[in-house]
C-alpha cells in the first residue's frame, strides 16, 4: 500500500504541471494552418501569431494558427533543413526510378557544380529545382542574409511572388534594394528583409560610475578606455557570427574614415590608389582598436546572448552586442524594477543596418497562407509590431519587441512617434552612415575572425598584463611599450589576405592549428616585450 501511494504521488507530481498548463489553441483547431521555422524568441512568436490571426481573419473570414518550429539558432535551422530536404528528395529520386548515391546527395543542393560533375548529378540538381519536394515547413522567418543566401543557393527557397504583387513596396522610399552597402531583398524574390539589425554597446550606468567613468559610451573606441580593464563582455568571433560581423563593422568604419581623410588631403590622387591605401591603413587602425578592447575583456564567451545579461546584472560594465539583445535587456531591467541602469547605443557611423529576412520554402504545403503571412510581416500592420508600445493602436498586445522595422516609410510617419518604443532612432537618416563594402573585408571574414581570436583571446593573459603595465608606466616608457604591444606586422592586410588566407584554406586542417600557434607565438612575444618595456626591464 505504501509503495502504491509513493508511485501515485510521483505520478501526480509529474502530471500536475501539465494539468495546470494554460490552454493553447492547437493548429488543427483553426481553419488554416501555417508551419514556420524560426530562431525568433517567444515574444516575437506570440505577437506575430496574434497579429497575423487578426489580419488574416479580417481579409479571409477564416481562422489561422501558426505551428512554430524551434530547433535552435540559424546554424541549427540550416542543418535541419539540409537533412529534411535530403531525405525528401531521396524519396522523390527513388520514385523516379533512379539510384541514390553519395554523389547525388552531395550534388543536388549544390549551386556551383564542378565542370566535371556527372550527368546524373546535373540531372538530380535540375530535378530538385523543378520539383515541389518539401520539408513539412512553409516559411523560414528570421536570421541573417548569409543564412538565407545559403538556403537560396541550395534551392530550398522559392519566389513568394510578393515583389510582383506589391511593386510599390520595393522602391527607394519603402524597402530599397540596397542600403549602406547591404542587400535588403533577393533579386529574384527568394528572400525579403523583414526587420533591421545593427550592432552596438550595452552598458551599466551603475558600473560606469563605480569605475569613475562619467560619459556614457557612444563610439567603439570608448570600449578601449583602460578604466574598463576586466569589465568588457565579449564573444569569441570564431563561435559567434554576429559578434564577428560587429568586429568587421569596426574595421570597415576605420577604413571608411581613412579613405575620407585621404580623399580630402589628396583630391588629385588616383581613386584606386587612395582606396587601397585606406583599406590597408584602416585595417591596422581597426585591429589596434579591437586589440585594446580585447585587453579590457573580462571573458570571451561562445554565445552572443551572454554579454547583455552580464552587463545588466553588473558583472560587466559594458559589452558588445546585437542591437535587439541590448534593447531587450534594457527593457527587461526597466520592466522588473523601473531601473534605468542599463543603456544601449549603436555608434553613429559605426554599424551597418542589415536585415533579418523571411522566405517561402520549397514544397510549402500551405503556400497561400504562407504568402499571406509574408505579406503581413512586410505590411505596415506587421511592421508596427516591431517598434510600437504594447497596448497602442496597431501595436503588440503584451511584449515590447524593440526592433527596427525594415520599411523606410515607417519612420516618416511623425504622428506615430508617441506610439514607438524608440522614436529617436531612424537608421535611414544618419548623416555619415557606415557604407559596407564587401570586397574590403567580406571575402576575408574567416581570416579576420581567427586573427582577432588569437590576438585577443588565445593570448589574453599576456595581453592584459602588458596593457595593465602600460597604464602604470611613466610617459617616457608608455609610448614605446604601446608600440611594441600593437606591432601587427604578422597580421597586416597583405598577410591576412595572402599568407594567412592560404594557410587557413589548406586542405590539411592541421595547418590551421599551426597557423594559430605561429600567430599566438608572435603576439605573446610582443606582449611580453611591451610589459618589459613598461616595467623598465628593457
Amino acid at each position: 500500500m505504501k509503495r502504491a501511494f509513493i508511485i501515485l504521488t510521483l505520478v501526480a507530481v509529474v502530471a500536475l504541471p501539465f494539468a495546470l498548463r494554460p490552454a493553447r489553441d492547437r493548429p488543427g483547431a483553426a481553419d488554416d494552418t501555417l508551419v514556420v521555422i524560426t530562431p525568433h524568441n517567444e515574444a516575437i512568436r506570440q505577437e506575430f501569431a496574434r497579429g497575423f490571426a487578426r489580419w488574416y481573419r479580417e481579409r479571409t473570414g477564416r481562422t489561422v494558427a501558426i505551428d512554430w518550429r524551434m530547433v535552435g539558432g540559424t546554424s541549427d535551422i540550416a542543418r535541419f533543413l539540409e537533412g529534411e530536404y535530403t531525405s525528401a528528395f531521396e524519396l522523390h529520386w527513388r520514385r523516379l526510378g533512379r539510384t541514390w548515391s553519395a554523389e547525388i546527395q552531395a550534388g543536388f543542393q549544390s549551386a556551383r557544380l564542378p565542370a566535371d560533375a556527372s550527368a546524373a548529378v546535373k540531372e538530380a540538381r535540375a530535378a530538385f529545382l523543378a520539383s515541389d519536394v518539401g520539408c513539412g515547413i512553409d516559411v523560414f522567418f528570421g536570421g541573417g542574409t548569409y543564412d538565407f543566401d545559403r538556403q537560396a543557393q541550395a534551392g530550398r527557397l522559392v519566389d513568394s511572388g510578393i515583389l510582383r504583387a506589391k511593386p510599390e513596396w520595393f522602391t527607394e522610399s519603402v524597402i530599397p534594394r540596397r542600403f549602406g552597402g547591404e542587400e535588403y531583398y533577393h533579386g529574384e524574390g527568394l528572400w525579403i528583409g523583414a526587420v533591421l539589425s545593427a550592432y552596438g554597446i550595452i552598458y551599466n550606468r551603475d558600473s560606469l560610475r563605480r569605475l569613475g567613468i562619467e560619459r556614457e559610451p557612444t563610439q567603439w573606441t570608448d570600449l578601449a578606455d583602460p578604466r574598463l580593464i576586466g569589465e568588457v563582455a565579449l564573444a569569441d568571433p570564431t563561435k559567434s557570427g554576429s559578434v564577428a560581423k560587429a568586429f568587421e563593422n569596426i574595421l570597415q568604419q576605420q577604413m571608411q574614415r581613412r579613405l575620407q581623410t585621404l580623399q580630402a588631403a589628396e583630391p588629385a590622387a588616383p581613386a584606386a590608389e587612395l582606396e587601397a591605401r585606406a583599406v590597408r591603413e584602416g585595417w591596422l587602425n581597426g585591429m589596434r582598436i579591437l586589440q585594446r578592447i580585447g585587453a579590457n575583456a573580462r571573458y570571451f564567451t561562445d554565445t552572443s546572448q551572454k554579454p547583455p545579461i552580464d552587463v545588466a546584472s553588473g558583472n560587466c560594465a559594458a559589452g558588445l552586442c546585437i542591437d535587439f539583445y541590448g534593447r531587450q535587456q534594457q527593457e527587461a531591467v526597466r520592466r522588473r524594477g523601473g531601473s534605468e541602469r542599463v543603456g544601449y547605443q549603436t555608434p553613429a557611423g559605426g554599424s551597418v543596418a542589415s536585415v533579418d529576412p523571411i522566405a517561402l520554402l520549397r514544397g510549402a504545403k500551405h503556400r497561400a497562407v504562407a504568402v499571406a503571412f509574408i505579406e503581413y510581416v512586410l505590411s505596415m500592420d506587421g511592421q508596427k509590431l516591431w517598434n510600437f508600445k504594447p497596448g497602442t493602436p496597431g501595436g503588440p498586445e503584451q511584449f515590447v519587441l524593440r526592433r527596427m522595422p525594415v520599411r523606410r516609410d515607417f519612420y516618416a510617419q511623425r504622428e506615430w512617434r508617441a506610439s514607438m518604443t524608440d522614436p529617436e532612432d531612424s537608421p535611414f537618416e544618419e548623416t555619415d552612415p557606415l557604407v559596407y563594402r564587401e570586397p574590403w573585408t567580406g571575402r576575408y571574414f574567416r581570416e579576420m575572425a581567427l586573427i582577432i581570436r588569437v590576438m585577443c583571446q588565445d593570448t589574453h593573459r599576456e595581453l592584459k598584463l602588458a596593457w595593465q603595465a602600460i597604464q602604470s608606466a611613466p610617459p617616457e616608457r608608455r609610448e614605446r611599450a604601446l608600440a611594441a604591444m600593437q606591432n601587427l606586422d604578422a597580421v597586416d592586410y597583405a598577410k591576412a589576405t595572402g599568407e594567412i588566407r592560404r594557410r587557413l584554406g589548406a586542405r590539411d586542417k592541421v595547418e590551421e592549428v599551426r597557423l594559430a600557434k605561429d600567430l599566438a607565438d608572435f603576439f605573446r612575444a610582443n606582449y611580453r616585450r611591451a610589459e618589459a618595456i613598461a616595467s623598465g626591464r628593457e
